[in-house]
């Protein structure tokens, strides 16, 4: 159980939330953007569905990530588990979209870990991810 140890990490995208929705769950936008390495890439995405990538660290380290989608509402939602090895559930993040402006998507990373220095990790690797995101929408994703 966590103790209450959560980071939450928003950004404006000039993108539709349809556009954000495909980059985020299209497995060929998504190795582009979240330094995943060619061709791991695997998404069913649909609650109970499995997902799975390899991402490639800066120093060209590789690590194989795997989980489940828990909830999904196209578009909008996307609760995401990973599984953590030695740990007995997955960690999860939460992916929400809102287009509060036609064109601009809210997007909002949430995640509750059990220790300071998970939200840490977590925090550094949410960035990351909405870092690639939003170059990748800005060089004009999916055109």
């Amino acid at each position: 159980m966590s103790d209450g140890h959560s980071c939450t990490l928003t950004r404006t995208l000039d993108a539709p939330a349809a556009e954000v929705w495909l980059a985020w769950t299209t497995p060929g936008q998504y190795e582009q953007w979240a330094h995943a390495a060619a061709g791991s890439v695997e998404m069913d995405v649909r609650p109970g569905g499995a997902w799975k990538s390899t991402v490639v660290t800066p120093d060209g380290g590789r690590f194989p990530l795997t989980g489940t989608y828990l909830d999904v509402t196209e578009n909008r939602l996307l609760v995401v588990g990973m599984d953590v090895p030695g740990r007995p559930s997955p960690a999860v993040m939460t992916v929400e979209l809102d287009e509060p402006d036609a064109g601009r998507t809210r997007i909002a990373l949430h995640q509750t870990c059990d220790s300071a220095e998970e939200r840490d990790m977590a925090e550094q690797g949410s960035t990351m991810l909405l870092d690639g995101l939003s170059a990748h929408l800005a060089a004009g994703a999916g055109d």
